[in-house]
């Protein structure tokens, strides 16, 4: 194993999951934190280390925060052609619903008056705060305070006020604020914002023209260390088969038309949208069995287009959101994020549900983890005669691979000693023997055709997977993008019997240790713990093919 010694300690890094490498920043000297990387490097120690506290506890520079006027000028990012448009006077009222969990005091005052000085005075109808149970104590008594000065200064609207008495989560929260309201659109927002000139009319104008698009604006970055705004250009809101969610171009029709201050149809929303009230609440607002954080903005995206809605994003309305560091609140959030993937998939993917389990690499079956009563969410989906999910991949996001090929996923592990294959070093092309911890550079998956990939499966069509590829020379297998080993002649298709094969230990030393041997004519590899469309357990496969019709030899 010396060969790998050194692989291994580097892929150590590479393979440590996000979240704990959040924990081990957290943990830094305030000159070594990612806060003071573009930022405060004229500031005392004393002050370094106030901000690096409050960072920590955050997610984004507080102490920047708390010094900023509540009413800054935002660069202008709109798209030209943008500022030259006139929206009518009679719009929908709106309502504009803010979201938090302990969030910072000066940012949320800093988006309420955003929200008032940029929204035109006549459609502001409300400003709802809804609070998922924070227990910093200035965002009870000062935060009212301040909400009491602005109901004095704006008698026309209402500052309503939403607490939990416990945390229920992002999607209870957003129903709490959704039900506040009163108004004909509801906009419903994180609190870690500040709308630019013109925010609301692009949205309100298309929502009058037809009341089932759910529309969302292009969302500027704020820096968290900064808190610059960065101009983000117009994309649409996509995800994987994780239901993670993504930026993806537009359909191509979109750019035929030349005009990027058009509105772009979109496969889902990033969980800040604008609709109308009681559209929403027709299709079944948001999934109350949701827990925590992730999914339910996928779900609802999936569920307005099978439905009778679409969603849009529009560009000549932008909003300028944090992108935290972290999340304080929830530190991993996989696994509520894994268990409302399955409950969306349950209820409205039909035969391609099973995806998201392999994207998460847990089994099709007896996977242990409790989506709640789906019952109600299927008896919706009957009353409402929605589309099947094929409809969605055909007409929506034909871009996602639907994966009809996959047999087998799992990990590949020696039979013997806690050891799997793994991509190794990334870019780079050599598979490692190295620890099972079973995340993404280990998962591996067989084809029907006989690709074998690993280190992850690609979710978008227009994204390659790393095939196991074989040169044909006296080598170690590779991996390449498969695209490009087929274009260099490599043998990517794998021919697997479902046998026990005895190898001779006094001839392959180390065959304990390493997941795949070489021999002239053979690799040998041993799998366990494989989740199987169809059985594998142990398995042999022969040198590869460059075809599917080359004629394999015996062995």
């Amino acid at each position: 194993l010396n060969k790998f010694k050194d692989q291994k300690v580097v892929a150590a890094l590479v393979n440590s999951q996000p979240e704990q490498r959040g924990q081990d920043e957290q943990k830094l000297k305030p000159q070594q934190s990612p806060l003071f990387q573009g930022w405060g490097e004229n500031l005392s120690d004393e002050d370094q280390e106030a901000a690096q506290a409050l960072f920590e506890k955050y997610g984004y520079n507080v102490f920047l925060s708390d010094r900023l006027p509540l009413n800054r000028e935002l660069p202008e990012t709109r798209e030209s052609k943008c500022l030259q448009k006139k929206y009518p006077k009679d719009l929908p009222s709106i309502a504009v619903v803010l979201i938090y969990l302990d969030e910072a005091l000066s940012i949320i005052k800093r988006a309420i008056r955003s929200i008032i000085d940029r929204t035109p005075e006549h459609l502001l109808r409300e400003i709802i705060l809804v609070d998922d149970h924070s227990s910093n104590d200035d965002l009870k008594g000062d935060l009212d305070v301040y909400v009491k000065s602005i109901e004095v200064q704006n008698p026309l609207f209402r500052m309503v006020r939403v607490r939990h008495v416990e945390s229920l989560g992002l999607t209870q929260a957003r129903i709490s604020g959704w039900r506040a309201a009163t108004a004909d659109v509801v906009a419903i927002l994180d609190a870690h914002i500040e709308v630019h000139k013109e925010w609301a009319e692009p949205l309100l104008t298309r929502i009058k023209a037809d009341r089932t698009v759910v529309v969302s604006p292009v969302f500027d970055r704020v820096n968290y260390y900064d808190l610059d705004v960065v101009h983000y250009v117009p994309a649409a809101h996509a995800f994987d088969w994780a239901l993670w969610c993504m930026y993806e171009s537009f359909r191509p029709e979109w750019y035929h038309l030349n005009d990027t201050s058009l509105p772009g149809k979109s496969p889902s929303v990033m969980g800040i949208m604008v609709v109308d009230r009681k559209f929403l609440g027709e299709i079944g607002a948001l999934d109350g069995g949701m827990k925590v954080y992730g999914g339910e903005n996928v779900e609802l995206g999936v569920r307005v287009w099978l439905c009778g809605g679409s969603i849009e994003v529009v560009p000549c309305s932008k909003i300028a959101h944090i992108e935290r560091n972290h999340k304080p609140y929830a530190p991993d959030l996989s696994m509520s994020m894994k268990r409302n993937a399955l409950r969306a998939a349950e209820i409205w993917m039909d035969d391609y549900k099973h995806n998201v389990n392999i994207a998460w690499n847990i089994p099709i079956k007896d996977h242990g983890i409790d989506i709640g009563d789906v019952s109600e969410r299927k008896e919706l989906r009957e009353k409402l005669k929605c589309k099947p999910f094929k409809w969605y991949l055909e007409n929506v996001y034909p871009q996602l691979d639907t994966w009809d090929n996959i047999l087998a996923y799992g990990g590949m592990k020696n039979l013997d000693a806690n050891i799997c294959i793994d991509q190794g070093l990334f870019p780079g092309h050599t598979p490692i023997a190295f620890d099972c911890f079973n995340y993404g550079p280990q998962q591996t998956y067989y084809c029907s055709n006989g690709e074998l990939y690993i280190g992850g499966l690609k979710s978008h069509k227009y994204n390659d997977n790393r095939c196991l590829a074989d040169s044909g020379e006296d080598t170690f297998p590779d991996l390449y993008d498969c695209n490009e080993a087929v274009q260099k002649g490599m043998g990517i298709y794998w021919d697997f019997t479902q046998v026990h094969i005895t190898v001779d230990t006094t001839k392959y030393t180390y065959r304990q240790f390493f997941p795949i041997l070489y021999a002239p004519l053979n690799y040998f590899l041993f799998a366990k713990e494989v989740h199987c469309l169809k059985a594998l357990r142990y398995v042999y496969f022969s040198r590869a093919k460059n075809s599917r019709t080359d004629k394999q030899k015996d062995v």
